[in-house]
């Protein structure tokens, strides 16, 4: 699907935030997921969301327990100036 134009904002990935607010480690979150703790640090090292597959985010949000808008915020670029 095309939108026609420039994406004009970034989508922050926020699992490092909702770890620390579980109080959850690397290791800890990896047990859970079944995945290496090296996984698990280059996904919460993340700034900018790439990509996820389905069924990771389907399991790190029953492990954290929380919604997919919880781990990843969509911010507009306010820097460029309106289009009407």
């Amino acid at each position: 699907m095309c939108l026609g134009k420039a994406v004009e904002g970034v989508i922050h990935w926020r699992l490092a935030v909702i770890m620390a607010e579980r109080n959850i480690s690397n290791n800890e979150l990896a047990e859970m997921l079944g995945m290496h703790p090296t996984s698990i640090s280059r996904m919460k090292t993340r700034r900018q969301f790439t990509r996820i597959d389905e069924p990771t985010l389907n399991a790190l949000c029953k492990a954290l327990q929380c919604q997919p808008g919880d781990l990843m915020v969509y911010e507009p670029d306010d820097s460029r100036p309106n289009k009407s």
